[in-house]
């Protein structure tokens, strides 16, 4: 079996530093000897065949497991090595029939109607609030932050990308506001306190419901910041505004007509949306296998080839697209440093496998920024395209706005809040 899973890693690894020690103790080495030596050891041989034809699951889960341990290197080192050297799209043998067959079950796993998606939306976002604590910033910004300088911090970067958001979407006072996925609150929260908008967010989280709502009192915005734990689907007001951020990778390529179809029933004529999603740079693909089954259930990553045929289907005008890059495996870097420096504190929490999981899920998503073709796009649209400013340095001047109000502002509500 150690012949086989050798011809399987050679096959895909080119360069770097790789030594796989076997059950038997037997040890192979990979790669052109430059860079960090990674040292991996695999417990068990039933475990080598797992790896060698259906990759994309069993890496993962034997991470978790224990049967898949680094001697040398961490997760992630192993992961940008392996990303670096191959895709998905390069494997081969039964490694690629499997990922055709993923590719098959597609529709029916990002099959997302209204009860399935709560469920789905349940799995990930309603564990154990204490979690996301350990890695996110103080404002619990669960999606990708916006780093204005190299070394900008976590929370000057989520607090910029909150920024970048509101001077696209150009709210005025007594605007109505829609946030679809709304999270813990935070961008809705930002946008009531510094444009005077009345916002409504919407979510199917329990978890997210609830404290997005005690934060809107404690800061004194529940008269302007109401967050309902509802299915956008159900909404039928119009907005002069809707803002949707990291929930659109939970649609479900099948329900994109539905999607837009919705937000352009409830955007005023003169309205102006902003989505926010992380996409893919290399074409439609299918959810990787470990992160359906155990990360995000129902989710799927867009190609843009897949999201701007149904923005056109459905009447709606793009006025601006922005591709966001490096920024979320900035973000993803910061989490897992944050992540790892509490791990213990997961493993109280849940169990040692469950930080392997989190621990892997964080990595792979990092690496996959880097070196996978994975980006972050922001689409601008309207029902009218003279409602947004010919030219973008409106967008420079609403966020140095922002920027000197939030000085003022901001510090208060949270000292309130805290």
């Amino acid at each position: 079996m150690s012949s086989f899973f050798n011809h399987f890693v050679s096959q895909h690894i080119k360069t770097g530093n790789l030594s796989i020690i076997y059950p038997s103790g037997r040890r192979a080495t990979f790669g052109d000897g430059a860079g960090l030596p990674i040292v991996l050891r695999i417990k068990k041989s039933r475990t080598l065949w797992a790896l060698a034809t259906n990759p994309e699951l069993a890496f993962g889960e034997a991470f978790m497991d224990g049967k898949l341990v680094l001697e040398q290197g961490d997760i992630y080192n192993f992961l940008e090595l392996v990303f670096r050297n191959t895709s998905v799209y390069s494997l081969k043998g039964a490694a690629k029939f499997n990922r055709w067959l993923t590719g098959l079950r597609r529709r029916f796993h990002q099959h997302n109607p209204v009860g399935r998606a709560k469920d789905n939306v349940a799995h990930h976002y309603d564990l154990d609030g204490s979690l996301y604590r350990l890695f996110l910033d103080s404002d619990s910004q669960y999606s990708c932050a916006y780093f204005e300088t190299a070394d900008g911090s976590l929370e000057e970067a989520q607090l910029a990308k909150k920024r970048h958001l509101a001077a696209k979407l150009l709210i005025e006072p007594g605007h109505d506001v829609l946030d679809i996925g709304s999270g813990w609150g935070g961008l809705g929260l930002y946008l009531a306190e510094m444009t005077g908008a009345n916002v409504t967010g919407v979510t199917l989280s329990e978890e997210q419901f609830a404290i997005s709502n005690e934060r809107a009192k404690a800061q004194n915005l529940a008269d302007r910041a109401r967050f309902h734990l509802k299915d956008y689907r159900h909404l039928n007001e119009k907005f002069d505004r809707i803002v949707s951020v990291g929930m659109f990778e939970h649609v479900g390529v099948g329900h994109y007509d539905e999607f837009f179809s919705k937000a352009r029933s409830l955007l005023k004529p003169d309205g102006v949306m902003l989505l926010h999603s992380i996409g893919v740079s290399d074409g439609p693909s299918h959810t990787n296998p470990w992160i359906h089954k155990y990360i995000f259930p129902g989710g799927y990553i867009p190609a843009l080839s897949e999201v701007l045929p149904v923005i056109e289907r459905q009447g709606l005008v793009v006025c601006d697209i922005e591709i966001l890059r490096l920024h979320y495996a900035e973000t993803l870097k910061a989490w897992r440093d944050r992540f790892m420096a509490r791990r213990e504190e997961a493993v109280g929490l849940y169990d040692e496998r469950f930080a392997r999981m989190w621990e892997f899920y964080l990595a792979s998503s990092e690496s996959a920024f880097r070196h996978q073709g994975m980006i972050v796009f922001q689409i601008q649209l309207s029902r009218d395209q003279t409602v947004v400013p010919l030219q973008r340095d409106y967008i420079q001047a609403a966020e140095t706005r922002l920027r000197g109000m939030e000085a003022s502002m901001l510090a208060p509500s949270r000292r309130a809040a805290e």
